[in-house]
């Protein structure tokens, strides 16, 4: 049987976080399942190698945008013009979004609306309801745009405290949605069932949000063995995914190490915490790659996800539970649908140093009971968040559209 050819459009095509591993992940997965995929995204030294045709367009520079940068942040014509080029030479079936504002833009959805191209998006972040993409103010979790009045992060200030990066997201916000980012996609795929309840909560239609969750090739890597030694952070480095909660609650359980690999705005803060602390257990490692990363994991006793923001799904949790080693996290946004209390982790309060504190002291206490809780991870990661079952809920949704 024929399988669509596929568009996937991602502004970044290597490693920078999660929604970066799923979509790459997801063109090998369609390419292996006999679809041509084609991708769009930008121009690095560290793109990873695309499964068929692509085009990446030169990046905007964010970190000294110029006044051209700040105009192609909102709009970017060379992204149009790269989707025109692709469908005038490829015969795009269907157009799979991921993260696209910002460098390619909602440019890209009129040429795929004008040449009758279905469009599915897959929902990494709360982009449709907040400016600022993560539903969090101050490092806590805010929900007062109510997905539609953006102004209100101008006086909170929601980028980073700064009025002049907050008023770009409130106004390129405003523009993504005159062009069609909530109107032109016919299918919204949610990584969880917590961020599709979010987005029906603030008024799209239960029909046009279906919930398919990420997923793991866990039978393909390597599963941990032995107690492990240590507790492991692994992600961004920001106050919101809870990194000072974690610090605050190893100085008061100090028999394993912990380890924070990542890095991220908040780092310089928490080397400078963990300094003056003395706390000699603990070490911020930055960077890892994926094979260093994986490594990590294994050899750790838990990992913790003690995160202060409604996670959309928790890709960290699962790449743990998968290689078979029990995970502890904040009971707040979709980490509930991935750890269940007791059986393959712990679940506490989220900003609860306490609480977390005391089980890590039950992890150092239990090495045995820890692999058991981790074994029981990998098993259901098995079952539940196979590329198989990732694949076949997927495909119901390109068949509904296309």
């Amino acid at each position: 049987m024929s399988r669509p050819t596929v568009l996937g459009v991602n502004n970044y095509h290597y490693l920078r976080g999660g929604s970066e591993r799923v979509f790459l992940d997801l063109g090998r997965l369609l390419a292996a399942r006999g679809h041509r995929v084609v991708h769009l995204s930008t121009a690095h030294p560290r793109n990873e190698p695309p499964p068929g045709p692509a085009v990446f367009v030169p990046p905007n520079d964010l970190s000294r945008p110029g006044p051209l940068d700040l105009v192609r942040f909102h709009y970017s014509r060379r992204a149009a013009r790269a989707v025109e080029g692709l469908l005038a030479r490829e015969r795009i079936q269907l157009a799979h979004l991921h993260i696209y504002y910002g460098q390619l833009t909602p440019a890209i959805l009129a040429p795929l609306t004008r040449a009758g191209v279905p469009i599915v998006q897959t929902l990494h972040e709360y982009k449709l309801l907040c400016p600022v993409h993560n539903l969090v103010s101050r490092g806590r979790p805010c929900e007062a745009c109510a997905g539609r009045h953006f102004w209100r992060a101008l006086p909170r200030r929601c980028n980073r405290g700064s009025l002049a990066r907050t008023a770009m997201s409130v106004s390129e916000a405003y523009l993504a949605r005159a062009l069609g980012v909530d109107s032109r996609v016919a299918r919204f795929v949610a990584v969880s069932e917590f961020l599709r309840a979010k987005v029906l909560q603030h008024g799209f239609a239960p029909e046009r949000v279906v919930t398919v969750p990420n997923f793991i090739d866990a039978a393909a890597l390597v599963p941990a063995s032995g107690p492990g030694e240590h507790v492991l952070f692994a992600g961004r480095l920001e106050d919101y995914k809870g990194v000072f909660t974690l610090l605050e609650a190893a100085a008061e359980a100090r028999a394993l190490p912990v380890l924070f690999a990542g890095d991220g705005p908040a780092r310089s803060e928490l080397e400078r915490r963990v300094a003056r602390l003395g706390l000699a257990h603990v070490r911020v490692l930055g960077f890892q790659d994926s094979a260093a990363l994986a490594a990590l994991v294994r050899a750790s006793r838990c990992v913790v996800v003690p995160s202060c923001w409604h996670e959309t799904f928790g890709l960290s949790a699962l790449e743990a539970l998968a290689q078979g080693r029990a995970v502890i996290a904040s009971r707040i946004g979709a980490l509930p649908e991935l750890v269940q209390d007791g059986e393959n982790g712990f679940l506490v309060p989220s900003g609860d140093a306490g609480a977390l504190a005391e089980r890590l002291r039950w992890m150092a206490a239990h090495p045995s009971e820890a692999a058991d809780l981790g074994a029981c991870g990998r098993a259901g990661a098995l079952e539940r968040y196979s590329p198989e079952e990732h694949y076949t809920r997927l495909a119901a949704v390109y068949r509904e559209v296309g």
